[in-house]
């Protein structure tokens, strides 16, 4: 009899498969990995490569992880990828800083990223706009944002 658990399809199988098969394509560890190259590779393009982005004022990228974007694009469409820690002290909405010139998202673009966690709220929105001005809406006086991690902000440009 074929049970669930031992079947070849089964939901944990298909899980370990697909853990396995990013892995098993690039092959070494992705923090060893070299940069994107700016060719399609896997149907994957850089459009823009990492570039830094300007803090704001009170805005302090960590030395280790600075504040950067890059575009990618992925089966034809193209995301506003971000990535660095910041520390700062913000207790309203804010500006974190400014994309680079060559990154002008042609609309406005958001996504939820990690922050200090405080009274239970741990993630913070981020938007990019059109005048290339990363903000970042959530702070308030009752409940500060000491630090924000972008690693995990990837949104759809077009």
């Amino acid at each position: 009899m074929n049970t669930p658990a031992s079947a070849p399809t089964s939901r944990r199988s298909l899980l370990t498969a697909a853990l396995a098969a990013p892995v098993a394509a690039v092959a070494v560890p992705l923090a060893t990995a070299a940069p994107a190259a700016a060719e399609v590779a896997d149907g994957c393009q850089t459009v823009v490569d990492w570039t830094a982005v300007t803090p704001a004022a009170g805005i302090t990228p960590d030395a280790a992880a600075p504040l950067q974007a890059r575009v990618i694009r992925l089966a034809g469409t193209e995301f506003l990828q971000l990535r660095g820690t910041l520390t700062c002290n913000l207790t309203a909405d804010a500006t974190l800083g400014t994309l680079p010139a060559t990154i002008v998202p042609p609309k406005l673009t958001r996504g939820v990223v990690p922050r200090n966690n405080s009274q239970g709220i741990n993630a913070i929105r981020v938007e990019a706009n059109t005048a290339r001005a990363l903000k970042v809406y959530g702070p308030q006086t009752s409940n500060p944002v000491t630090w924000i991690q972008l690693d995990s902000f990837s949104s759809v440009l077009r």
